[in-house]
């Protein structure tokens, strides 16, 4: 059995986090992925992982060797890949990180409509609010939804994004309409937990400066869509992206206020490594994506 085999088996149980996870996910038999891990151990003399019938964790070479193998494998993918391109056939598993906004949103209908014109393309889509480690964790991309800091990563924007400070007509009849950001203090809101400014929300002063304006209200949630859902209740105001809001905005069921004072230079972005050959599938992957959301916005 070549090295290769061994390798791309230990890679599989790591990222499943376990021999049956794995072999569920690739179609091996438990048996055969230890096996394979246990002759890669006997080839390099060294312990990866750490086994008992409770816990399974790597070790320090592992951690190394989890490392600089997925790499490896990765060029090596890149190389078939680039054969397969010029030959119009593209194909294989992309490992795709995503918040839950994205995907429940109605523009997560995106990731769906690649898998439909793909079919020869496995899309692993992981939905996670962090930001998680693109080679450490194994992921060959992720979209993020943020304003683009410094970073050792290749970002590609596929939309603008900006946040929108709504209230159910309702509402704004029963408590008049906002004249300045500091009239929230002392209205009911909506706090969306997951947000990154909780209910100290984002505003955009006279000079340029940005500040915060510090809220209450009945209802505190970890999610975007639930918040929307509130705040076309009548349960107060809510700090909410655009790509939610705007269906209700256009409907008429909330009514967004203080656009000026809302900050701006957000963006949703593919992001992926710097590598010196990206995937044929990634490309195309993230092509698709940025032709889906110019159509969209068109």
């Amino acid at each position: 059995m070549d090295t290769l085999t061994r390798m791309r088996a230990f890679i599989s149980v790591v990222e499943a986090e376990g021999f049956s996870a794995a072999a569920r996910r690739i179609g091996r038999s438990k048996a055969l992925l230890s096996k394979y891990v246990r002759e890669l151990e006997d080839e390099l003399g060294a312990l990866l992982l750490n086994r008992t019938t409770r816990q399974f964790s790597l070790t320090e070479a592992g951690h190394t060797y989890y490392r600089r193998a997925s790499e490896i494998v990765r060029e090596v993918d890149s190389l078939a890949d680039a054969v397969r391109e010029s030959s119009g056939d593209v194909r294989g598993r992309i490992k795709l990180s995503a918040p839950r906004t994205f995907a429940d949103a109605p523009i997560g209908q995106a990731l769906i409509d690649f898998a439909v014109a793909h079919p020869q393309i496995v899309l692993e889509i992981q939905l996670d609010d962090r930001f998680v480690d693109l080679v450490e964790e194994g992921f060959d991309l992720a979209v993020r939804i943020t304003r683009l800091e410094n970073s050792s990563l290749i970002a590609r924007r596929l939309s603008p994004f900006a946040i929108k400070l709504c209230a159910s007509p309702g509402v704004v009849e029963k408590y008049g309409a906002l004249e300045r950001p500091q009239d929230l203090v002392d209205k009911p809101c909506v706090i969306d937990t997951n947000g990154r400014w909780l209910s100290n929300w984002p505003f955009v002063g006279d000079n340029g400066q940005m500040f915060t304006v510090s809220v209450t209200g009945r209802i505190e949630v970890n999610s975007p869509m639930a918040a929307r859902a509130a705040a076309v209740s009548g349960l107060g105001w809510a700090v909410l992206p655009d790509f939610i809001a705007e269906p209700d905005i256009k409907a008429g069921r909330l009514v967004p206020m203080l656009d000026d004072r809302m900050p701006k230079g957000g963006g949703i972005f593919a992001v992926y490594p710097h590598r010196r050959y990206l995937p044929a599938k990634v490309r195309v992957f993230v092509d698709f994506l940025v032709q889906w959301f110019r159509t969209a916005e068109g």
